[in-house]
């Protein structure tokens, strides 16, 4: 995600040499440099030296180690840091941090290494609006974001936008082998479900966002959609979806306890 947002600002203008990276891993850091020509470096402290915005583009179970060795740093000017670590709570992040480091939450999810993702933004109250603006201008860079009021809604972002892609993309799997099972080649019928994923979301994101209507424009009385539409509400597809989002929100609540301090 951390490539995603670099690719992403400077797609939109942010210069090269004004964006520096803190990566351990040589081939990695090297990649970096070459391809994106940012200034790579494997020491985190050197990286955030002057920094007005810090991102925290890390597993969750690194965050505290990351976090904790860059705190007389960070107390020294603190820098807003934007977290897209996926679960851990603001109160963690602010115990490795040091008091006073205004910390932003963030959730985007993968169609953001195209800039068509969607970001999930949480604030606690202390954090000013022009920080807020600095970690809404961060993630506009690669896709459109949403403010959430309470910090445990993320965990609902996460089930919804941030693992979403996978549903979407196991729906028009599962349409692809009924296809070939039905008889249509297979190459066929695999570039038919893409093709159809793509441009139903090109059509969602055009519309005014009305996807009961988006579908029912779709659905002639008496048709072949309606017929397949009865069989997902004869088989319960509602209720399925439901408790398949129950339970991502219900496992990042149990990672963001995992790997936060307490």
């Amino acid at each position: 995600m951390g490539r995603a947002l670099i690719g992403g600002l400077i797609a939109h203008g942010v210069p090269a040499h004004r964006i520096r990276v803190g990566e351990a891993f040589e081939p990695s850091r090297t990649a970096l440099a070459r391809q994106l020509a940012v200034h790579a470096v494997p020491d985190n402290s050197a990286a955030v030296q002057d920094a007005g915005v810090i991102v925290l583009a890390v597993k969750p179970q690194d965050a505290r180690a990351a976090l904790e060795a860059l705190a007389a740093d960070l107390q020294r000017r603190r820098p807003l840091v934007v977290s897209v670590a996926a679960g851990i709570r603001i109160q963690d992040l602010e115990s490795w941090c040091g008091p006073g480091v205004p910390i932003v939450r963030a959730m985007p999810n993968r169609p953001a290494f195209m800039r068509a993702g969607v970001t999930g933004l949480y604030a606690p109250p202390q954090v000013r609006a022009e920080q807020r603006a600095a970690a809404e201008q961060l993630l506009r860079a690669v896709g459109e974001i949403v403010w959430v009021g309470a910090e445990g809604d993320l965990d609902i972002v996460t089930a919804l936008s941030g693992s979403g892609p996978a549903y979407c993309f196991l729906l028009a799997e599962l349409m692809m082998q009924a296809a070939a099972g039905l008889g249509l080649e297979p190459e066929a019928a695999r570039t038919l479900a893409v093709a159809t994923l793509y441009g139903a979301g090109q059509l969602a994101h055009a519309s005014d966002g009305d996807l009961a209507r988006l579908r029912a424009e779709v659905t002639s009385k008496g048709g072949t959609t309606e017929a397949a539409l009865r069989v997902f509400e004869a088989e319960g597809l509602g209720g399925l979806v439901a408790r398949a989002l129950s339970a991502a929100t219900q496992r990042s609540r149990e990672l963001a306890t995992q790997f936060g301090k307490s």
